[in-house]
C-alpha cells in the first residue's frame, strides 16, 4: 500500500515485544531482586528491617504456577517476625498436616485465612485466600527454620 517505513516500525515493535515477553518467561527467575521479595513479604505484613541476601529463587508452571525462594536474614529481623507469628492471633499450638489450609471450606469463595504454628524444626505462616469462581485461590507459605537465619517463601496458585 505504500507504507513501507510504517510496515517497518510495526513489525520492528512487534518483534521487540516478542523478544521481550519470551526473555522475561525465560530468565523470570534470574530477574527477581529484593524489591520483589520485600513486595511479596510485605503482602503478608512481613518487613526485613535488615539487609538480607537471596539465596535461591525458582518458579514453575504458568498454569498450575508454584514460586519459592530463601533469603538468608539477620538474626534480629529473624527474632522479630518469629515473636510476630507466635504473638500473633492466628498462633495454633498444634497442627493436623503439613499443609494446614485449607480445610472444610469452598476453595473458591471465602475470606482470606492465615494461621501461625510451629513445627519441629521451623515457623510458618500459612496464608490462604480464594480468589472466586473461575480464578485459582492463593497459598503461601512463609518458613523459618528454627537453627538458621533464613526464610522461606512459598506460593502456590493451582
Amino acid at each position: 500500500m505504500g507504507f513501507k517505513k510504517v510496515g517497518k516500525i510495526v513489525s520492528g515493535i512487534l518483534i521487540l515485544g516478542t523478544i521481550y515477553l519470551l526473555i522475561s518467561i525465560l530468565f523470570n527467575d534470574y530477574l527477581f531482586f529484593k524489591k520483589d521479595a520485600q513486595k511479596l513479604l510485605s503482602e503478608q505484613k512481613i518487613e526485613l528491617k535488615d539487609d538480607f541476601e537471596i539465596i535461591k529463587n525458582e518458579s514453575v508452571g504458568t498454569v498450575d504456577y508454584y514460586h519459592r525462594f530463601e533469603l538468608s536474614i539477620s538474626e534480629s529481623d529473624k527474632k522479630r517476625i518469629v515473636t510476630e507469628f507466635t504473638t500473633s492471633n492466628y498462633f495454633q499450638d498444634s497442627i493436623s498436616s503439613y499443609f494446614h489450609l485449607p480445610s472444610n471450606q469452598d476453595r473458591y469463595i471465602g475470606n482470606p485465612k492465615t494461621v501461625n504454628y510451629l513445627t519441629h524444626t521451623e515457623y510458618k505462616s500459612e496464608f490462604y485466600k480464594p480468589n472466586g469462581k473461575g480464578y485459582a485461590p492463593t497459598y503461601r507459605i512463609i518458613s523459618i527454620p528454627i537453627n538458621d537465619n533464613k526464610l522461606i517463601f512459598e506460593e502456590i496458585i493451582d
